[in-house]
């Protein structure tokens, strides 16, 4: 047999390539609630310029944000480090897919100049999955948040890591640097998980975010889900009760938004007064801080966030 491979007429490799014989799923138009300005600001293009000065990538990019304009305009950028490509092929995510390249010795040093030149009181540090290395990451995480603390000491740090699923001690690594925050997304509830977030598993994530405070109860604990995509409000109340019996803090709910026809569609988009009950309902269950809107996204105001979240830890301790 005899393969042919076109580099002529399509010579770049699909962004998704997992994705390119699915059928394309259609979501509905977008309601007013969703849209949002273009980003065109200079606060923007000089968090652009700093980041590509710096060769580093961003999951405002890559995810194709729609905060992106409102948070560079401040020069509140979330980097995200060990390469632009993941392991993992999740139906809702528009970060490229494939096998990574080698880690990059110089990022942490790299990252930690870009949040000195951008001045960041706070600053939130993310990954693409690596199930390719035998840690999943985890040095390369406590390295950067190391080298931050060197060049920035007066930064704080957020970190919103993958699940290290089958990767022994990783998390204990991550833990062991100390993080203010320490970020791992739910994306979904567990009714979703085969079709939304093949490669995860539910209860493996509540677990990992148990025993972060396990391991360091002093570590602020976060986790955030997406609605729209077929869950019933039962369930995301499930959740919440999950996370809760693993002492989590923070929780945040936004929007699911259909980055390509290929992607998970949007089944519906929930209405600003959904939210708010969500958030009032959250609150009752005892969590410190909750986020809930259709553009809440994990690090969207993460600094002012994380300082009402020390007064409301303050005030609980009173």
């Amino acid at each position: 047999m005899v393969v042919i491979v076109d580099t002529i007429t399509n010579p770049l490799r699909p962004r998704h390539p997992e994705k390119v014989n699915r059928p394309d799923s259609a979501s509905p138009p977008k309601p007013d609630w969703i849209r949002v300005r273009a980003p065109n600001t200079r606060g923007y293009a000089d968090t652009r310029n700093i980041v590509r000065a710096n060769g580093l990538h961003t999951v405002c990019e890559e995810a194709g944000c729609p905060n992106i304009g409102e948070c560079w305009d401040k020069k509140h950028a979330t980097f995200m480090i060990m390469g632009d490509t993941c392991t993992r092929a999740c139906a809702f995510c528009n970060v490229k897919t494939g096998m990574p390249n080698a880690l990059d010795a110089a990022e942490p040093q790299n990252v930690a100049e870009a949040v000195a030149k951008l001045g960041l009181a706070h600053v939130v540090i993310t990954s693409v999955d690596r199930d390719d290395l035998a840690d999943g990451g985890a040095e390369h995480f406590a390295e950067t948040i190391r080298a931050i603390r060197a060049a920035c000491p007066s930064t704080t740090i957020e970190i919103l890591t993958p699940d290290f699923l089958r990767k022994e001690g990783a998390l204990e690594v991550v833990v062991a640097a100390r993080p203010d925050v320490f970020n791992h997304n739910l994306e979904t509830v567990p009714s979703r998980y085969l079709t939304v977030r093949p490669g995860a598993r539910y209860f493996h994530s509540i677990r990992l975010l148990q025993r972060v405070k396990e391991l360091d109860p002093t570590i602020f604990t976060k986790s955030g889900i997406m609605v729209g995509l077929g869950e019933e409000r039962h369930e995301v109340q499930q959740v919440m009760d999950d996370l809760r019996s693993a002492d989590v803090d923070f929780l945040t709910i936004g929007q699911y938004l259909q980055p390509t026809r290929k992607h998970h569609a949007v089944m519906r988009y929930v209405p600003p007064d959904e939210f708010s009950s969500y958030e009032k309902v959250a609150y009752t269950k005892g969590f410190l801080m909750v986020s809930a809107s259709p553009l809440t996204r994990s690090s969207h105001h993460a600094g002012e966030d994380f300082a009402r979240l020390k007064a409301a830890r303050a005030a609980t301790a009173r």
